[in-house]
């Protein structure tokens, strides 16, 4: 019996049928067609009924994919702890949203590789609610993301820090007052498939600025040299810890009202490698209380 074939009874259960689990597993429907064809075989036993357009699990299934759900999370613990041991070993896939990327996370993967040395820390950048899919999938360990309202099922959040929004203005730019650039200058969005492009338009919105939009980007890094080369103005997180060597442009706060983006850990409630993942977190807030990356 394959663990894999367990897993993909599982997805199944979960996700409602064999072409949402297929998708989530990254596999095609007869991949997984087959899959359960090999345990109805093992087992003697049906598992969907096939008499409807769309096949619908058993009571037999039912059970069967809660002990598998048992069996994997067994498997997993097992694995976990030949893997990681006392000095935590093998592989940690952890996701990042990409504004973390120049200052909190090289940060604190310099500070968990000096700690353990044996454990492989591998990034995946992606957005917010890309990363809050992975993890929920299984295919990372956990993510850095902007903490949403709500999470989805079975996912907890750790905070790490909260962000302020600040206003990234030219370097010659003669006024520090932040409404009136908004309204003058050219206007650089964060990219408002993200979270926090999600919530500076709202911001904008409530605080009725009307801005003239130049262009949208999802880099912190592309931000910063938009302004930097006088391109227009832009809104963006006030970083945890600060980036080696950042541009000289002006950063002006939007006052003590401003949103914050609450960073966070996000993962799976019961992910086989939670010690790793909350020796992480508090990596992370070591991060943090530096405030800055250094060589």
């Amino acid at each position: 019996m394959s663990i894999r074939n367990l897993r993909t009874l599982v997805a199944i259960k979960k996700y409602g049928s064999f072409q949402a689990a297929a998708k989530a597993l990254y596999l095609s429907q007869p991949a997984v067609s087959q899959q359960i064809k090999s345990l109805e075989e093992m087992w003697d036993k049906e598992i969907f009924d096939r008499s409807k357009r769309s096949p619908q699990m058993t009571s037999v299934g039912k059970a069967l994919a809660t002990e598998a759900e048992a069996t994997i999370k067994a498997y997993d613990n097992i694995v976990s702890s030949a893997l990681l041991g006392d000095s935590f070993k093998g592989k940690l896939i952890l996701g990042a949203v990409p504004t973390t990327l120049t200052g909190l996370m090289p940060m604190a993967v310099h500070l968990l590789k000096q700690r353990y040395q044996n454990l492989r820390v591998v990034i995946y950048p992606a957005s917010s609610t890309r990363l809050m899919t992975q993890i929920d999938r299984g295919l990372i360990d956990a993510g850095i993301i902007g903490k949403p309202d709500l999470l989805p099922n079975g996912l907890n959040c750790l905070d790490i820090a909260a962000e302020p929004m600040q206003l990234l203005a030219p370097p010659n730019t003669q006024s520090d007052d932040p409404m009136y650039l908004l309204r003058a200058l050219p206007f650089i969005r964060f990219d408002r498939d993200a979270l926090f492009g999600q919530m500076v338009e709202k911001w904008l919105q409530k605080n009725n600025i009307q801005v003239n939009e130049s262009m949208e980007l999802d880099g912190l890094e592309a931000i910063s040299s938009m302004v930097f080369a006088n391109l227009g103005v832009s809104i963006v997180p006030e970083s945890c810890v600060r980036s080696v060597n950042p541009l000289p442009i002006q950063r002006l706060s939007l006052g003590a009202n401003a949103p914050m983006r609450q960073l966070g850990l996000a993962y799976n409630n019961d992910h086989p490698k939670l010690d790793v993942i909350k020796e992480v977190h508090l990596t992370l807030l070591d991060a943090v209380k530096r405030g800055e990356l250094k060589p």
